[in-house]
């Protein structure tokens, strides 16, 4: 209900506080956006983008609470793709693609776009306790017009779903940069090893639909993205969870490139790297 200077302004006065404090999830960014920029930035610089990270990831949770109130035209203002060609072509064909994310930025800003556009979009969602917070966001996804899945729980497994959606034409986003079940591929990133999830190389791989790792950043005034199609390799190149593999290690570099060039709105408050305690 508040003037969105007023919102803002609420909100980066939280974040300022929580860089001051300098609790575990800020120590987690602060560990993590220095894998991201090296060990060459002083720790005066590293201070600042970790309190523009706060306040990045504060305005997420702004724009989360205030998107159910806001138009069809406020979404295709605010959020602007920037090489959108391709991506109208592919689904105005009638063809499903993955689109891979990264935690940047306003994801839910970037799906509202979508199917402001028209366009179908199915994705999954992490089973969050209590079960009523979990039904609350997924009634705020589903206002916004988007079809979400349970991670676990569900009647189906999500992906075969999700595989079924794309060959009808869907746009299936998946954040996946961080895995969460612990049985994801390893990967090298910006030089330390991780885990990211096997979903969207699987779906891709499966279904044939072009898979996409995007990128996503705020603006003053809004947000925009960028989409990187990434080459999926050939049957000959080896087994599925060989192809998977490589798949998933071309995502992880094109998720270097957005993260390096946006770090501030990379919202990663986690432990990613397995080997970060040895590294930093």
């Amino acid at each position: 209900m508040l003037p969105l200077r007023a919102a803002r302004a609420v909100f980066d006065r939280g974040a300022d506080r929580a860089a001051k404090a300098n609790g575990p999830g800020t120590q987690r960014l602060r560990r993590n956006l220095r894998m991201v920029v090296g060990p060459d930035m002083p720790e005066a610089e590293l201070d600042e983008l970790v309190r523009a990270g706060l306040r990045s990831y504060a305005r997420y949770w702004m724009e989360a609470f205030r998107l159910p109130s806001r138009s069809r035209a406020d979404f295709l203002r605010d959020f602007d793709l920037v090489n959108a060609d391709e991506f109208h072509r592919v689904l105005g064909e009638g063809k499903g693609a993955i689109l891979a994310l990264p935690h940047m930025a306003n994801w839910d800003a970037a799906a509202a776009w979508v199917v402001s556009h028209d366009y179908r979009l199915v994705t999954v969602m992490e089973r969050l306790k209590p079960e009523g917070l979990f039904e609350r966001f997924i009634a705020y996804r589903e206002k916004l017009g988007m079809e979400v899945l349970p991670l676990t729980g569900g009647q189906r497994p999500p992906l075969d779903v999700l595989a079924e959606k794309a060959t009808q034409g869907y746009a299936v986003p998946l954040l996946a940069d961080r895995d969460l079940s612990a049985r994801g591929i390893e990967v090298r990133f910006f030089g330390g090893r991780t885990r990211m999830p096997a979903g969207p190389a699987i779906l891709a791989l499966r279904t044939g639909a072009p898979l996409y790792a995007a990128d996503l950043w705020f603006t003053p005034t809004g947000s925009l993205g960028r989409i990187r199609r990434i080459e999926l390799p050939e049957p000959d190149e080896g087994a599925l969870d060989v192809r998977v593999k490589i798949t998933t290690q071309r995502l992880a570099d094109a998720f270097e490139l957005g993260i390096a060039e946006h770090p501030q709105d990379w919202h990663m408050l986690q432990k990613l790297w397995l080997d970060q305690s040895a590294r930093v």
